[in-house]
């Protein structure tokens, strides 16, 4: 619409991820041992689950879908736990009040018009081949990372700092140096402490509330 109406006080900043190339990442890594994935429901939503079917099959892996309220998530550990203890291996989609294999179409078009699929730095994980999303040149003008030269900005993470193997279920959160020091919600340092979805925020919530209850 932007372009179409030749706008010239829009800029969007994009930093749009893609999660199955950064679950394959995790699941050819030695290091890390995950038995099963429960596949964001919002995320699905868009863009189904077609794409983590030749994952769950190529690392032997079981993948289910789940929404974010308590008994999605339950469900979701349970269809996963299922299949571990029966030996069946395969994506199961247990929020289908939302969620198509396919996606939703309509939306996959929008995306696919206005972005390309490009390799992508995560935070506290590095770069991942085809790990995000970027304006296409087509729409280049509407780009706020070329418009205002935003690349040429970079900061460093905290060394002390181990998001990075939280995200990857080879560290607990307590066991960084930073973790309820340096490091709260309210004064994060890492990707995991500053998303509210983050494993360092909720350990740091409620690992604080099993305190108060003892």
């Amino acid at each position: 619409m932007a372009k179409k109406e030749n706008l010239k006080n829009f800029s969007v900043l994009s930093s749009m991820v893609r999660v199955p190339p950064a679950i394959e990442l995790l699941l050819s890594s030695p290091m890390v041992k995950i038995n099963g994935f429960l596949a964001a429901g919002h995320v699905c939503t868009v863009i189904g689950y077609e794409e983590y079917i030749p994952i769950s099959e190529k690392y032997r892996i079981p993948i289910v879908v789940t929404g974010f309220k308590p008994f999605d998530l339950l469900y979701g550990i349970y269809l996963c736990v299922k299949m571990l203890e029966s030996g069946k291996i395969e994506v199961q989609n247990g929020y289908k009040r939302s969620v198509k294999e396919e996606g939703n179409l309509e939306a996959k078009k929008i995306i696919d018009k206005v972005y390309d699929i490009v390799d992508r730095k995560w935070r506290g994980i590095g770069l991942i081949p085809q790990g995000g999303f970027a304006i296409k040149k087509e729409f280049e003008e509407f780009d706020a990372e070329k418009k205002f030269n935003l690349k040429s900005i970079k900061r460093k993470e905290k060394t002390k700092c181990i998001s990075g193997l939280v995200l990857q279920g080879i560290k607990k959160p307590d066991e960084c140096a930073l973790f309820g020091k340096e490091c709260t919600p309210e004064n994060p340092k890492g990707a995991t402490m500053v998303s509210s979805e983050g494993a360092c925020h909720a350990f740091y919530l409620y690992k604080g509330y099993e305190k108060e209850k003892k």
